[in-house]
């Protein structure tokens, strides 16, 4: 009836149609592609674990879903489903590069939604055309921010956390001294997002000299033939004041081949004070941003390394808790 008067059905009135065959190619595409991926995790490391089934099971369910799924109308519905299976394709191939793409991936898609939308609306040439040309000369300043040093914001940044600890002074300044346990983060974000975690510290000493060196959990690459990296981070202590009421430690960072990739660590300091039969221990990390866009990557670096002061200073609490057992 609608195409006798001339009128072409509605989106909204198109029969229920199954996914083509070119839909059902791409999906069994992907689940092959995946089921090699896979495999490769398996025989690598001689056994299915908990990593392989997060970074290469979640991203093939998520991909299988978009194309078998998804049925976007607009221009902008199209931009985001390509861009997850884009981003679930990628993830297993990122290894520990992960960590910047589950970080960066409401970036990429703020930013992808907001050029689809402009391309859009500027085609339609409608009263918001003028509007939408604003966000052009806007988005390629933020997108040039780094180019040649350039920054909006400070590179240099710190972390910092504190604790009340139910110890003296010196049963703090021991375990400051002492290589620590290491347990699992107990803030939500260093627990789902990938950051490599402490696994063992080796050294020991408060004095001008001292070193430690820091073991964390190895990166994994799906690179075919590429190895398990260990990675570390060397201290040494380059300040020191120890007193009956408190103290103050710096330690120099003097390699670090655990957080390279996304920050170039200066220096970490730990200061303790007496308050009554308790201790207040701060910890603080000092550290060089190394990403742009600074108004996105600024205040998330700067979160997550608050969390891992604290992080630090809720592990050497413990410590000096233990040590009064």
């Amino acid at each position: 009836m609608c195409r006798k008067r001339g009128i072409e059905p509605s989106v909204s009135e198109e029969p229920h149609r199954p996914p083509s065959s070119a839909r059902a190619r791409l999906a069994l595409l992907l689940l092959v592609l995946f089921a090699l991926l896979l495999l490769l995790r398996v025989t690598h490391w001689g056994r299915l674990d908990q990593t392989a089934l997060f970074y290469v099971g979640l991203p093939a369910v998520i991909a299988l879903l978009v194309v078998c799924t998804a049925r976007p109308r607009t221009a902008v519905g199209v931009a985001m489903a390509t861009t997850t299976v884009l981003l679930a394709l990628s993830g297993p191939l990122l290894g520990e590069g992960l960590v910047c793409l589950v970080i960066a991936a409401p970036l990429i898609y703020g930013v992808v939604a907001l050029v689809a939308w402009v391309c859009v609306t500027i085609r339609r040439d409608g009263p918001g055309a003028r509007h939408a040309l604003f966000a052009v000369p806007l988005l390629l300043g933020l997108a040039l921010e780094g180019v040649g040093g350039v920054s909006l914001l400070p590179t240099d940044d710190r972390g910092a956390g504190q604790v009340l600890v139910d110890a003296a002074p010196e049963e703090v300044a021991a375990a400051l001294a002492a290589p620590p346990d290491y347990a699992s983060p107990d803030a939500f974000l260093l627990r789902v997002v990938p950051f490599p975690e402490p696994v063992e510290a080796e050294g020991e000493g408060l004095a001008v000299g001292d070193t430690r060196t820091v073991t964390f959990t190895r990166a994994r690459s799906l690179r075919p033939g590429a190895d398990v990296v260990d990675q570390h981070m060397e201290l040494v202590v380059v300040e020191s004041e120890v007193r009956s009421d408190g103290g103050r430690v710096v330690f120099e960072v003097t390699a670090d081949t655990a957080f390279a990739r996304w920050m170039d660590m200066r220096r970490a300091e730990a200061v303790w004070t007496a308050e009554g039969d308790r201790t207040r221990l701060s910890w603080a990390i000092d550290f060089e941003r190394t990403y742009e866009p600074s108004w996105y990557f600024g205040p998330l670096q700067s979160y997550t390394t608050d969390l891992a002061a604290a992080y630090l200073a809720d592990t050497f609490a413990a410590a000096a808790t233990e040590g009064q057992r």
